[in-house]
């Protein structure tokens, strides 16, 4: 393709610049170096020289390779890009000149320079100013040798000397692939002649396409940006932007090719005519001399995707901003190139949106656990302050039963409030670490929704709340489901409205059965409905997140770790089912869960009687086995005031000594605690199982430790114990436990 006259004019000045540097021993980088007086001589004005410049640092900046030479007789190099440097594996200039003895003969392998010259000559002498394509083989400094494809273009100057400038692109996988295919083609021949010539006019006809391709793009500056569809020059002090390369979309914009026009009115019609109206607020404020300003501050080039609109389609572009000059301290100068991304951008974003994703779900959630942390902080401290206050109140006391009895219930109200805040800690933990499965048993839902009305109840009366609980005629009471974790869902869903609900306001808790059954199976809501505090339409969005509160505890003066909904959306989606919350600040919450059971025909219910405190029990041995002094002198004082006799041991190795030697019948149940020095509770229960005498390898051994996960439940099973318990002790279930493994009593 013949070069435009106004580019050929350009080269012709950009050559004069580069000819002028070299006679003054300066390199392109330099040419700001230059004597006034020699560029005066030559009729070079600053204008010229800023256009230059930015020329020279545009083509530094493009990825391909560009090289300028003399065409006397020596082609001494005048100007190579940083891409040939690359190319040819040299850190600087001087390293190429070095190399090929800054000249283009030593840039062509010894081996096809004459060829290489012999083609350049033909295809000028024919050309009638096109552009020459020639193929030869390079040595990189590292001693390689590659492939490229050379596109040159000879400059008859008018008032300077002839001079070649040349666009390299590293061919050499090209040239191997096309290598690899000849072969191939050339053994087939032996065989299939004709289906053979047909390949290879396939092949040549594609080389010569795509070679025909490559020199329609391939002009001075069009053939140096292949990717881009639009690229632009703008002097942001001047407020000008000249186009080098133009699409159909910035072709209309300007009155003829590389004509001037205001860059500020350029991107503001560039932004409403053909910008996707979404993206142009966008793109015009990216486009705008300040915000450029201030991105290239601190990089040298920046870009952006945006749509566009096109015969009502939607396509995506991409543009590259790149700094190519400064004036007082700041970027004045700057290469707009367009280039689409139509076909790649769907992907990209897709994958990229992904990422995004992943990086914004992660950032939330270190968020949310940098908040848990400050806000447990502080709700664990408040009950140890008050533990340790009230049991410091309560030595001054000794002498009062009525006060010391009060402040003994206000140690004791803390330690429950702080044990529920560990618990619902645990209970997450355990739900994200294992894989938690749901369990199907028969259970009545009526008694179930009782348990935790008559739990919650009187805390509802303390705080004069109208609890109640609404229960409609349930055509099906008994259910096949897990009733351990429904109770939890009801007693979390319950006990958070009565948490956050003011005194005497209201929380009801109903369960209806719906009317439609799917074969075994029927359908139930239960519903929390409060008038409390409210939650806001913001925070609605992430309530069923860990560690999640609207408000710390400090602002709503409630505590709690931000746990309890979340182990209720977990059960809900671990069974099925469905949550949803309507909720106005100020006014209260409704959670309703739709859940789906296995049913079977209910027979009359049966009333259950409610559980007391057991009676004292006489003339059992127990042996417990404990390493912490105080849980030992509690352990020890409760079971002697239900009656028991004691004995202690302080590691598994002393209690399994104790048992060895022990007569039979000598204990009747041991309660071993897990985590002990020198040999732990299961180790020490395996040990005991293990003795030859049988009526000590079956004493019970009953697991009393705070360790509660069912991985630590699991364990101790495997050891050979009867049950286990956690902690903090209830003396009740203990000795209910006891009841059901010691005989007789």
């Amino acid at each position: 393709m013949k070069m435009p006259i106004e580019e050929e004019r350009l080269m012709e000045r950009v050559w004069m610049v580069l000819r002028l540097a070299g006679e003054n021993g300066l390199e392109a980088e330099a040419i700001d170096a230059l004597p006034p007086e020699a560029l005066s001589a030559q009729g070079i004005d600053p204008d010229m020289l800023r256009e230059v410049r930015g020329f020279l640092q545009f083509l530094d900046e493009i990825p391909g390779s560009f090289l300028i030479y003399r065409a006397s007789d020596d082609e001494r190099i005048v100007f190579a890009n940083r891409g040939l440097l690359r190319l040819f594996g040299c850190a600087s200039i001087a390293e190429l000149r070095a190399l090929t003895g800054n000249s283009f003969r030593g840039i062509v392998h010894p081996d096809d320079l004459d060829a290489v010259e012999q083609s350049i000559s033909r295809q000028i002498e024919g050309s009638d100013g096109r552009l020459d394509y020639v193929e030869y083989r390079i040595r990189r400094k590292d001693g390689t040798v590659r492939r490229v494809e050379d596109y040159g273009h000879l400059v008859h100057g008018r008032n300077t000397e002839d001079f070649f400038y040349v666009f390299l692109g590293d061919a050499t996988e090209k040239y191997e692939r096309r290598e690899r295919e000849r072969i191939l083609l050339q053994s087939a021949a032996r065989e299939k002649d004709r289906e053979m010539q047909k390949l290879i006019q396939h092949y040549d006809a594609e080389r010569a396409l795509i070679n025909q391709e490559y020199l329609r793009r391939l002009e001075v500056i069009e053939g140096l940006s292949i990717n881009y569809e639009s690229i632009l020059f703008a002097d942001l002090d001047a407020d000008q932007v000249l186009p080098y390369r133009l699409s159909v979309r910035t072709q209309p914009m300007f009155e003829t090719h590389l004509s001037l026009r205001a860059y500020s009115e350029y991107a503001a019609e560039y932004a409403q005519r053909w910008v996707h109206p979404e993206d142009r607020e966008r793109v015009a404020r990216m486009t705008s001399v300040g915000h450029i300003r201030e991105a290239l501050a601190q990089n040298s080039s920046f870009y952006f995707n945006y749509r566009v609109l096109m015969e009502e389609e939607t396509q995506y572009l991409q543009l590259r901003v790149v700094a190519v000059g400064e004036s007082e301290g700041r970027c004045s100068q700057i290469v707009l190139g367009f280039r689409s991304v139509d076909e790649e951008i769907r992907r990209e974003m897709e994958q990229k949106q992904i990422l995004a994703q992943a990086l914004t779900n992660a950032n939330l959630a270190v968020t949310a656990k940098n908040t848990f942390l400050s806000n447990m902080s502080h709700d664990l401290r408040t009950p140890l302050n008050a533990i340790i206050g009230f049991a410091q109140l309560a030595k001054n006391y000794a002498g009062d039963p009525k006060e010391l009895l009060g402040y003994l219930d206000r140690i004791e109200a803390s330690g429950r409030q702080l044990f529920e805040l560990i618990s619902k800690l645990l209970e997450l933990a355990n739900m994200e670490s294992e894989e938690s499965s749901v369990a199907e048993v028969e259970c009545v839902l009526r008694d179930i929704a009782q348990d935790v009305y008559h739990y919650l109840r009187p805390q509802a009366q303390e705080k004069a709340i109208d609890f109640s609980m609404e229960i409609g005629r349930l055509r099906h009471e008994t259910i096949f489901s897990d009733p351990e974790k429904l109770h939890q869902l009801l007693m979390y869903l319950a006990n958070n409205a009565i948490t956050y609900t003011p005194p005497e306001g209201r929380v009801t808790i109903s369960i209806e059965e719906k009317e439609e059954k799917l074969g075994q199976y029927a359908s139930y809501s239960i519903r929390v409905q409060d008038t409390g505090i409210g939650i806001g339409e913001e925070f609605l969005e992430q309530i069923f997140e860990p560690f999640s509160r609207e408000k710390n505890t400090t602002l709503s003066g409630v505590h709690g770790a931000g746990l309890g909904l979340s182990i209720v959306k977990n059960i809900v989606d671990m069974m099925g089912g469905t949550i949803d919350v309507q909720s106005r600040p100020d006014e209260g919450s409704t959670f309703t869960v739709g859940l789906n059971f296995r049913v079977r025909e209910d027979k009359a219910p049966t009333l259950r009687a409610k559980e007391a405190d057991t009676p004292p029990v006489c003339g059992r041995n127990v042996l417990v086995v404990e390493d912490n002094e105080i849980n030992m002198q509690i352990e020890k004082a409760l079971l002697k005031m239900k009656g028991f006799s004691v004995d202690t041991a302080e590691d598994g190795s002393i209690a399994l000594e104790k048992i060895r030697r022990a007569a039979p019948g000598q204990y009747d149940v041991i309660l071993m605690d897990l985590q002990m020095p020198v040999m732990d509770g299961w180790q020490a229960a395996a040990e005991i199982r293990k003795l030859e005498n049988p009526a000590l390898a079956s004493i019970p051994i009953i697991a009393v430790s705070a360790n509660s996960l069912k991985e630590d439940v699991r364990h101790s099973m495997e050891s050979g114990m009867n049950a286990h318990l956690p902690k903090p002790i209830d003396i009740n279930e203990i000795v209910r436990q006891i009841e059901a493994l010691v005989p007789g009593m």
